[in-house]
């Protein structure tokens, strides 16, 4: 059972960051009247996508935690927990797609950087991360379509 608790505990942190981000994700009046590219997905499509992800980064945390390279992949996870839920605020509640974009980018980074560090210690963790990146990729090139539309 203890083994468990840091996947139990890795999961709950992204989820209470993720509810806390949606409650700022609202789309509102205004995300409604930005212009949008012709591949923004329809709005029902970012819960179910999230919430995946959300449990493959708290299980990919929690492997990290356990790994050898502990310190510097849990303070990576760390990082990009900060910017995940800071991309929902800027963009969403600041209604600033700019400082959004370069908060995204900040992110794809830390993703990026993560999995590298994670490569040797924790494969697993490495491999959980790429849906991940490939999220956030494509949020990176949608963010700043909808910069150059607006």
């Amino acid at each position: 059972m203890m083994r468990l608790l840091p996947y139990a505990i890795f999961i709950a942190i992204m989820f209470a960051v993720g509810f806390t981000a949606s409650a700022w994700s609202v789309p509102g009046e205004w995300y409604a009247a930005l212009e949008k590219p012709w591949f923004n997905p329809p709005n029902w499509v970012f819960g179910p996508v999230w919430t995946l992800l959300y449990i493959l980064i708290g299980i990919a945390g929690a492997i990290g935690w356990n790994s050898a390279a502990r310190g510097p992949l849990t303070a990576l996870w760390g990082v990009q927990l900060l910017l995940n839920g800071a991309w929902s605020l800027s963009f969403f509640a600041m209604q600033q797609p700019v400082l959004a974009l370069a908060v995204v980018l900040a992110l794809l980074a830390a993703i990026i950087a993560f999995t590298v560090l994670a490569w040797r210690p924790a494969r697993m963790a490495a491999l959980l991360f790429l849906p991940y990146a490939a999220w956030v990729s494509f949020a990176s090139v949608l963010n700043a379509a909808i910069v150059y539309l607006n």
